[in-house]
């Protein structure tokens, strides 16, 4: 049996470069297990992959990204810019309606931006988004990914946005400010104009906060039933008075001891109880929602080339996995999960028992432009 020079056999080279191509294991596992690190510059020529990484040609500038908060690691983004040169200005931005809202106004100036599954028809019918050039994403490998988080980022054939990650909606309490105990959307909302007034938070999103509201009730997440949307309202002005807060940036608040709940994302509950494992999230009983996010590219963007390599960075399995232990998000994509230490992988927060995703429901594309759920909104923040 042929050997490679010093180490293992030439048919477990062949099997480890294999893996290699495949996104099964990572470049430093594929150079430890085949002792070639020190070889790295001979093979690059046969292996473009092994080379490290190079500045990417002719970019220049700065890439507009927008995200939601705490939602990337900030380590991935500086190592682009000192791989490309190019600086990036991140945005901020709560909810799918505040996005639309500024792409329809014109001139965003954007050129990454991060919509939610049931937002990109719209943006598409809209003539709002680019449909994207797979083939400067080589990063992105559609076959590695888990067919339900990405299939509303291709409409008619056509690719408008790529998957980032997953996550769900649920709520989060400091189980040592309060010896109460919810799990459901009832107890939530009764208890925020009960023993929890003046400390519990809701989304600055019409999406989540009404969607949960209709929960409270029975309904769907997704309802734009008159009647049942009226329900949603009075809980919702009832319940107005007794919070401490409307914002989809709640972790200050809550790290603080200000706020001692509020309705929540997978990502933020994972920061939250790395440093307060009190904080206890629940997805409730009755349902709510689960979601997948894109990254996409808006028309009119100044700088298409930066933003294509900025996506096709963030999509590198290895960048990818760093990403998913900065924010808490778990990721679509099954080269990346091989990356992601176990812990996180057996988290329940990341990846919930079957039975408690089974009743979520994917936001509805309806929800986003039904003018009686921007006006139920409007209402209740005003109150």
């Amino acid at each position: 049996m042929s050997k490679v020079p010093g180490h293992i056999s030439a048919e477990e080279f062949l099997a480890q470069l294999r893996r290699y191509q495949k996104g099964s294991i990572s470049r430093r596992q594929f150079l430890g297990v085949t002792g070639l690190g020190l070889a790295t510059a001979v093979l690059s020529s046969a292996v473009p992959g092994l080379r490290p990484r190079k500045a990417y040609a002719g970019l220049s500038g700065t890439v507009n990204f927008t995200t939601w908060p705490s939602y990337f690691a900030q380590e991935n983004l500086d190592n682009f810019t000192k791989n490309t040169g190019v600086k990036i200005n991140v945005s901020i931005f709560g909810s799918n309606e505040e996005m639309l809202a500024k792409l329809q106004a014109g001139s965003t100036g954007w050129d990454v931006f991060v919509p939610t599954n049931y937002a990109i028809s719209t943006y598409k019918d809209l003539g709002l988004i680019e449909e994207l050039d797979l083939s400067r994403l080589p990063n992105y490998d559609a076959a590695s990914q888990e067919k339900r988080f990405t299939e509303q980022g291709v409409i008619d054939g056509k690719t408008y946005a790529v998957p980032k990650d997953w996550g769900t909606t649920g709520f989060v309490y400091n189980s040592k400010a309060t010896a109460e105990k919810p799990t459901s959307w009832k107890e939530f909302f009764d208890l925020t104009q009960g023993p929890w007034s003046g400390r519990v938070m809701v989304h600055d999103y019409q999406l989540t906060t009404i969607g949960n509201a209709l929960k409270y009730h029975g309904f769907s997440f997704n309802s734009n039933d008159e009647k049942e949307l009226a329900e949603a309202e009075k809980l919702l002005i009832a319940s107005k008075p007794h919070l401490f807060g409307i914002n989809s940036d709640y972790k200050p608040s809550l790290i603080a001891g200000d706020a001692w709940a509020s309705v929540c994302w997978t990502g933020d509950a994972t920061q939250l109880q790395r440093d307060m494992p009190e904080m206890t999230y629940i997805l409730a009983k009755e349902g709510g929602e689960i979601w997948s996010d894109f990254y996409a590219i808006p028309k009119g963007g100044q700088n298409i080339d930066a933003a294509y390599a900025l996506m096709d960075f963030l999509l590198t399995p290895e960048i990818n996995a760093k990403e998913v232990q900065a924010h808490g998000y778990p990721s679509t994509d099954a080269r990346t999960n091989k990356l992601v230490p176990k812990a996180m992988l057996d988290n329940p927060v990341l990846y919930p028992a079957a039975e408690l995703l089974a009743p979520l429901e994917f936001g509805a594309a309806a929800t986003l432009t039904n003018p009686l759920r921007a006006e139920i909104m409007a209402r209740f923040k005003a109150a």
